[in-house]
């Protein structure tokens, strides 16, 4: 019993601290979550991606049509090395080059090349993907069309394979990956609510304040001899304004009886 009476006495008490600072809470919310639109509408830049598909199947003879099945097998344990060869310098300069002038590109080393494409495939796939980012939905169209060809021209002599199909050509996708507007807004909701409430907490906690009579009476061991309630600055000129008024009158009234006499 005693156990879920504090427990009930904890939970209102939280609840007394929210109550409190709910404007402080609400304005921490507010500021944070205005903050996040700021960000991702007016600072962010956004970022548009296009992805363009490959198949690598090495043909066979005739007379090794009966290993068609390993030699699949084989291709896809190879996309790995094929995603190293893309992403290497051999084709990354290549395509670095012929990118130069295209809107929202600036010309760089080849890592930074590197950091706007991403290789990926499904498992027991031959056809794997190339993604492009950039800040120009055309251009990343273009570089991720423009990988894909460079890896068909440089991979045909690396490995001698004769066989290497752009599946499907990236196209240009006005829409933006990112920023991801709902995504940064409910971010900073959430971050807001969550710092606010960290500051209600703390402004409490640091407050040396004696608030209530059960602190003095159970925490410091002290009798309460009364309550003196708070009285507005308001409320005490309402009460001795009039008085004043009276007694300047009286004084008022015995100057001039002291006159006449």
């Amino acid at each position: 019993m005693e156990s879920v009476e504090s427990q009930q006495i904890s939970i209102g008490q939280i609840l007394a601290i929210l109550r409190k600072h709910i404007g402080l809470i609400f304005a921490s919310t507010f500021i944070v979550t205005l903050l996040a639109a700021f960000m991702t509408f007016f600072v962010m830049t956004p970022k548009y991606s296009a992805t363009t598909q490959i198949l690598v199947n090495r043909k066979l003879s005739d007379d090794m049509a009966g290993a068609q099945l390993q030699q699949t097998q084989a291709d896809v344990q190879m996309i790995s090395t094929y995603k190293d060869i893309i992403t290497s310098p051999t084709v990354l300069k290549t395509v670095n080059t012929k990118l130069q002038g295209q809107p929202g590109y600036e010309k760089g080393d080849v890592d930074s090349l590197k950091g706007s494409l991403s290789v990926n495939s499904q498992q027991n796939s031959q056809v794997f993907s190339i993604t492009a980012k950039s800040t120009n939905p055309n251009t990343a169209a273009k570089m991720a069309n423009e990988t894909a060809t460079t890896f068909k021209n440089k991979v045909v002599k690396i490995m001698s394979i004769n066989n290497v199909s752009i599946v499907s050509k990236a196209t240009a996708d006005d829409q933006p990956v990112s920023p991801r507007t709902k995504l940064n807004i409910a971010a900073g909701l959430v971050i807001g609510l969550l710092l606010g409430i960290g500051l209600a907490f703390l402004r409490e906690f640091s407050d040396r304040t004696v608030t209530s009579e059960e602190f003095l009476t159970d925490e410091l061991g002290l009798k309460g001899l009364g309550i003196i309630s708070e009285i507005n600055e308001r409320d005490i000129r309402r009460k001795i304004t009039p008085k004043l008024n009276v007694s300047s009158n009286e004084n008022d009234g015995q100057s001039r009886m002291r006159r006449r006499v």
